[in-house]
């Protein structure tokens, strides 16, 4: 039946059409002659068995023909794979090996290849059982001495597959690729800091020498990684490194710090450097130009240290001395009057501070406040009163009807900001952080007055900055404005205790990072009529946050001798105050050089972190997302438990240390 089939099939081919009009003209002329009928059909019978014969004959011809091309095809596949000019290996990804071609088994000669293979086959298992879709292999990787690319496909047997790989040797290619990015150009910049304040102490006689000596030292430091330095300024050098020594340089900490830092010229100074280099930027301007705005960082940071911005990242080094107090007042007084200016020029003035404000945020505002009034102008206060971090001082407020419309809501103040609006930052440099981003976002005139050391994320969009990181408050600099601005400022009482108490907040009492200028903004506030019992009230806490605090300070441990860490577990608004309350009340405790304080705050854990000046507590807290001063700093943490934050707290403060080795 399939053999009949078969013929039919054969038979019904092209010559159909013929056979077909072969029978229709037999059929005619047998219709006029019967004699003829049965001649006909002996031919027909005789065409259709000519046809089916020539047609088989045709047929075992083809076959024959695609044979011998298979076998020839056959043949020149096994002797391409037998003789590829590329190592080349067929396997079953359960590891059983099928077929290495000659050049595999050349190129692996000397070297133990099973190890690799294993886990190149353990790698394509694993992807084909991660993934329906099979991609084809497309990976590198590193056999000896020489970097390879693999290249190969998939074919499906059974329950295993077969690949096929070719090993691609890459190393020359991966060589120059080395060679082209390490010779990518880092471009930096160098500041000596306070430089002229310095260098106005030091006897005439001795200038000469001693610049000569940094100078040598910078020059120094270049040669040994292959860099260059030029002097631009006095206290300024570019310099150029290729990508390749960079490494060396982070692995040294940028030693350069140290070696400057002993050519003090006396007891009392000393010169640091300020160090940015970027390799951010298509062109070597570009890398100029980031490196310009990342030393604009480092000199906000207080000074003293080196930063790397690459790949969008800001990498620090150093920044572990205090800051030198500037003793010339001659910024604040240009600032000032710039300020005045600003402020006659705009419609209304807002004032912000950061989020979660306390006593150095609302004094700083206060001092703003009343400059903006004696020029003229409706001031407000942004800022949301739910928090209790200020109970105690917006209850005064709220007695005296001078300050009746002071404060605003975020969401008041964004109805009423126009262009024309100022809006002043103070005691924050962070976008993320104020009051509220979008007031930040929505006023296109702003100004920012603070203290912090300037993070990567700072607020770019100032038209005028006041940063100065020696200051202990925000408040102390608001008060040098107040004092120096061309209209005379006559701040209520209640006024100059807000700014006296933000300045004792930030020192607590008077106790660190107080310079000459602290007590001299200080003085002039306690002529304005600060009264001082008064301010130590708003201080005092009661006896329920005594014992907080006591229970807090039972409970720390110690890690690496002088460091104390505690923790706060209750749920508490007021979570951040009782922490730093009690973090400073460690510090009393003899042989605690720093303490640090964790404590729930909603969905938030608070760090607070205080020291005497031998560790800085801002350079572990800035690991964390936060910032702050060497002996006074501050973050949150989402997304973890308290015990979580205690262990990462734990593993920056193991890095701190490691660094300093």
């Amino acid at each position: 039946m399939n053999h009949n089939k078969k013929v039919f099939q054969k038979i019904v081919s092209k010559t159909k059409i013929y056979l077909a009009i072969i029978a229709i003209l037999l059929i005619v002329i047998c219709f006029y002659n019967r004699m003829l009928i049965l001649p006909s059909i002996i031919v027909f019978v005789l065409l259709v068995a000519y046809a089916y014969w020539t047609n088989n004959k045709g047929q075992e011809e083809l076959s024959e023909h695609i044979k011998n091309i298979t076998f020839s095809l056959d043949k020149v596949a096994k002797i391409a794979l037998v003789n590829s000019p590329f190592p080349l290996v067929i396997a079953e990804t359960n590891g059983n090996l099928i077929f290495r071609n000659t050049k595999f088994n050349q190129e692996f000669a000397n070297i133990d290849i099973n190890n690799y293979l294993t886990n190149i086959l353990n790698d394509v298992k694993l992807e084909i059982k991660n993934n329906d879709k099979k991609e084809k292999i497309n990976d590198e990787i590193k056999i000896g001495k020489k970097t390879y690319k693999l290249y190969g496909d998939y074919m499906p047997l059974k329950d295993e597959y077969i690949i096929i790989i070719y090993f691609i040797d890459d190393t020359k290619l991966v060589e120059l690729e080395t060679l082209f990015d390490n010779k990518d150009i880092y471009i930096g910049q160098i500041m000596i800091d306070n430089y002229e304040e310095i260098i106005q102490r030091i006897p005439d006689s001795e200038k000469p020498q001693l610049m000569a000596e940094i100078e040598k030292a910078l020059y120094n430091w270049a040669s040994e990684f292959k860099g260059v330095i030029l002097k631009s300024e006095r206290d300024t050098f570019v310099c150029i490194f290729e990508k390749q020594y960079m490494k060396e340089i982070k692995e040294k900490k940028f030693d350069i710090l140290d070696t400057i830092k002993e050519l003090q010229p006396s007891d009392k100074m000393q010169f640091t450097l300020s160090i940015a280099i970027s390799n951010e930027g298509n062109t070597n301007l570009e890398k100029y130009k980031s490196a310009q705005a990342a030393l604009d960082i480092v000199l906000g940071r207080g000074g003293d240290q080196a930063v790397i911005h690459e790949n969008d990242k800001f990498t620090f080094f150093g920044g572990r001395t205090q800051e030198l107090e500037k003793r010339t007042k001659v910024k604040a007084r240009i600032i000032s009057h710039a300020l005045e200016e600003m402020i006659k020029e705009s419609s209304k003035v807002m004032i912000m501070g950061h989020s979660n404000s306390d006593m150095d945020c609302i004094g700083a505002s206060m001092g703003i406040y009343r400059l903006a009034k004696t020029l003229g102008k409706d001031a407000y206060i942004v800022l949301d009163p739910k928090g209790d971090n200020l109970t105690i001082f917006l209850n005064e407020i709220k007695q005296d009807d001078t300050y009746s419309d002071l404060i605003k809501e975020p969401e008041d103040a964004l109805n009423e900001i126009d262009d024309d609006t100022l809006l002043i930052v103070v005691d924050t440099n962070k976008k993320n952080y104020v009051e509220s981003p979008e007031v930040l976002a929505k006023c296109k005139k702003i100004v920012v007055i603070d203290h912090h050391r300037r993070s990567p994320d700072y607020i770019e969009s100032a038209t005028l900055t006041f940063h100065e990181v020696y200051a202990s408050s925000a408040s102390e600099l608001v008060t040098e404005l107040v004092e120096y601005a061309q209209e005379e400022v006559s701040l209520t009482s209640l006024e100059a205790e807000a700014l006296y108490a933000g300045i004792m907040m930030d020192t607590k009492s008077f106790t660190f990072k107080t310079g000459v200028r602290t007590f001299e903004a200080a003085a002039y506030l306690r002529k304005c009529g600060v009264d001082i019992i008064k301010v130590k009230k708003w201080f005092q806490s009661d006896l329920d946050t005594y014992n907080k605090i006591s229970n807090i300070i039972a409970k720390a441990e110690m890690v690496y001798d002088s460091i104390a860490i505690s923790l706060y577990e209750d749920e508490d608004p007021d979570a951040n105050i009782v922490c730093a309350k009690a973090a400073d009340e460690l510090l009393t405790i003899s042989n605690i050089t720093a303490s640090f304080v964790l404590g729930k705050m909603g969905d938030k854990i608070c760090i607070s972190g205080r020291s005497i000046g031998d560790i800085n507590v801002q350079v572990i807290l800035e690991k964390l997302g936060g910032g702050g001063h060497i002996t006074l700093a501050g973050a949150q943490i989402e997304g973890v438990d308290i015990q979580e934050a205690k262990d990462e707290l734990v593993n920056r403060i193991n890095e701190y240390f490691s660094e300093q080795m």
